[in-house]
């Protein structure tokens, strides 16, 4: 029952304007073209999509080193430290998905892109000061009310712990410390929403890095599990001020003026609350999935490090594919819906799907078929143990079945979102998180803490379901006939990766001598090997030809002015 982290180029400098630049074109609305299939029309979704993706790939390499520090650093299950460390960074984050990332930039974003569209950059710039401050402020007086109340707080979201003096001290510490990332990541998702409107994701796709970079050069120095984590404390925290002004300088950069000022409840503001009520419901039923796990998984020492780790893993498509559409497909959307353009709505929607899948369902046959070997191979070492690899491997098994499932929400929500609709999510959230809790204690009595994952996986199928049902059922959007035959040959490649997967897996024992006895060499062997099956059998099955690609890929010219709405590139 966890729900994603923040998702995740070049240095920042003389080259990103260039960069963003191509994004802003690649975004405007595309003049008509004939379709050729789903992936030919239209270009610039697939092309923002990949640019964001490469992005982010770097920050989430970044964020593999840092756990490879953190986890031999702090372990799992043989010390206090890894489960407060985790402890002490789902605390923020939770409250940063239900106020920063998920209700309010999901409200703001359309509204803003509208502004800027109807009314000016002016007009829509002070909307996202007002935005700012208003968010700025509320976050601020929650950092301050956790940070008083946390050691009561810790009792309550983990309980396992008071038996445990010396972890229980430590997480209490530890969280104090990191709750003042809250408010610096508010800053930064609201800040992102105002680039990624204006068709500029450069700068908050590489902000992330910035926090595994602090993360790593404040652990490798420590010399005990504690201190490693104390000490990645302070780096997160100065991390986040580090992104809050990196976001700010990218918005200047672009343009935008969002000014410092006290917060003040205009009635755009009292409109954009109003939104994104129903969707920070949403968000905060969804996250009561992650104290329910937290709460279950602190009764056993080293499963929330367990379940930590396996997270980052099936993150790792959901973060480069899955956030990666969904950041371009809402701003895109919400253009498509405000023109009536029924046409480039659908089109855009079978791309994003079938493009996504295409990434994401080998990912996921990885992690079914062989979630020992990526564990063992990736992780254990130092103070993470055998057994915590074989533990983590039991919940990266049922991540991995419904890793397509925490995908595709990310790219059906903007379906709603760009409609001005945040309450159908929070009725789907509702009825899953309601199975998501009963299914979780359930299974975590019958079978352990794996359980908690296999739990998450099923309701985010659910979810996906009621989604994929509703717009259906609406009108608003039905995978067309080619993008479910394309999705078909997906599938039938993706199988057969996975069978090519377990044995390489089961043969493992066999082969690895034969390299130099290194589980990494073993693990980038047979990963390799079954990413070039896979594309092969794409081409081969013509699921995605490679012309398709180059025409995705390739730059769109610029509309003409009359079709950019005033001249705006809307993104």
């Amino acid at each position: 029952m966890t729900d994603a982290t923040q998702p995740p180029i070049d240095q920042p400098g003389q080259d990103a304007p260039e960069a963003d630049d191509a994004l802003s074109e690649s975004m405007v609305a595309p003049p008509l073209v004939e379709r050729r299939g789903v992936l030919a029309a239209p270009r610039g979704l697939v092309r923002s999509s990949l640019i964001y993706s490469g992005m982010t790939l770097i920050s989430r390499l970044l964020g593999f080193a840092r756990d490879l520090a953190v986890t031999a650093a702090m372990g799992a299950s043989a010390t206090v430290a890894a489960d407060a460390w985790n402890t002490a960074l789902m605390f923020p984050n939770l409250f940063r998905r239900i106020f920063a990332e998920g209700a309010f930039a999901a409200a703001f974003v359309p509204a803003y892109a509208k502004s800027l569209e109807r009314d000016g950059e002016e007009v829509a710039d002070i909307l996202a000061a007002d935005a700012m401050a208003t968010l700025a402020a509320a976050t601020i007086v929650l950092t301050l009310v956790a940070q008083a109340s946390m050691p009561w707080l810790m009792t309550i979201i983990s309980p396992g712990f008071v038996h445990q003096p010396a972890k229980y001290k430590l997480a209490v510490l530890l969280t104090q410390i990191t709750m003042p990332y809250l408010p610096c990541m508010a800053i930064y998702a609201h800040l992102s929403g105002v680039l990624n409107a204006r068709g500029r994701f450069v700068v908050s796709a590489f902000a992330p890095a910035l926090l595994n970079i602090g993360t790593l050069v404040t652990v490798l120095p420590q010399k005990t599990p504690e201190s490693a984590a104390i000490a990645a404390s302070i780096g997160a925290l100065g991390a986040g001020v580090a992104q809050a002004a990196l976001l700010w300088w990218g918005v200047r950069k672009s343009g935008a003026r969002v000014d410092i000022r006290l917060p003040r409840l205009t009635p755009e503001i009292r409109g954009l609350i109003a939104l994104a009520v129903p969707g920070a419901i949403a968000a905060s039923v969804t996250q009561i999935n992650i104290l329910i796990s937290s709460f279950l998984a602190s009764f056993v020492n080293g499963a929330r490090s367990w379940l930590a780790v396996a997270d980052r893993l099936y993150q790792l498509p959901l973060g480069l594919v899955g956030v990666a559409i969904g950041v371009a497909l809402l701003p895109r959307l919400s253009t498509a819906v405000h023109r009536d353009d029924a046409d480039d709505a659908q089109g855009a929607m079978d791309q994003a799907i079938v493009f996504a899948m295409a990434l994401t369902l080998p990912a996921a046959a990885a992690l079914v078929a062989m979630p020992f070997f990526l564990i063992d191979g990736l992780f254990q070492r130092g103070a993470f143990h055998v057994f915590d690899a074989e533990q983590t491997s039991k919940a990266l098994f049922h991540y991995g079945w419904g890793t397509p499932a925490f995908v595709l929400a990310r790219i059906l929500a903007p379906a709603f979102f760009a409609r001005k609709d945040t309450r159908s999510p929070m009725r789907f959230a509702l009825v899953s998180v309601a199975v998501n809790i009963g299914l979780g204690i359930v299974l975590f009595h019958f079978v352990g803490f794996e359980g908690i994952a296999a739990a998450t996986a099923a309701a985010a199928w659910l979810n996906v379901f009621q989604m994929t049902d509703a717009l259906a059922t609406r009108g608003h959007y039905m995978l067309s006939d080619e993008a479910m035959r394309r999705l078909a040959k997906i599938v039938v490649a993706a199988l057969i990766l996975g069978v090519i997967l377990g044995v390489a897996s089961w043969a493992r024992p066999y082969y690895q001598p034969l390299l130099l006895h290194r589980k990494e060499i073993a693990l980038v062997l047979a990963s390799s090997l079954g990413v070039a099956v896979y594309f092969g059998l794409l081409v081969a099955l013509k699921a995605i030809t490679p012309a398709e690609i180059r025409n995705a890929l390739r730059r769109q010219p610029k509309a003409p002015a009359a079709e950019t709405a005033g001249g705006f590139d809307l993104g």
